[in-house]
């Protein structure tokens, strides 16, 4: 069974579920932790205690992917194009490790405002 984490801000609730990866291991130890939310076109992204290298680096993501960002420490939530995807795809900033997903529909991250805090934690 895969393990399940709750991501909450503001009105804003949903559950992920991680990959079985190194990067997803340290970010389930490292649980729970709250961050201040930071947008990035259709991503919401936070700094967490987690500091990890690039293992499988993806340079494109799909919707509801959960991707750690090594450069800002990121704990990254992609629903939809950011500043620098191409037509069709996702395109995070950089590389990324893709460690796990939402469950349901990740675009419910849209309301999340700039500055507003975010909790994570195993569900």
């Amino acid at each position: 069974m895969k393990r399940q984490i709750r991501i909450r801000a503001g009105a804003v609730a949903a559950l992920a579920e991680l990959e079985d990866t190194p990067t997803a291991e340290a970010i389930w130890r490292a649980l729970p932790f709250s961050s201040t939310a930071q947008t990035w076109g259709e991503e919401v992204y936070f700094s967490i205690p987690v500091k990890v290298k690039l293992s499988k680096g993806q340079e494109v993501v799909n919707a509801g992917d959960l991707g750690y960002w090594p450069p800002g420490h990121a704990f990254c939530i992609f629903f939809g194009l950011t500043p620098v995807s191409r037509p069709g795809e996702i395109r995070p900033a950089s590389a990324v490790d893709v460690f796990g997903r939402v469950m349901r529909d990740a675009g419910v991250f849209r309301s999340v405002q700039e500055g507003e805090s975010i909790f994570v934690e195993k569900a």
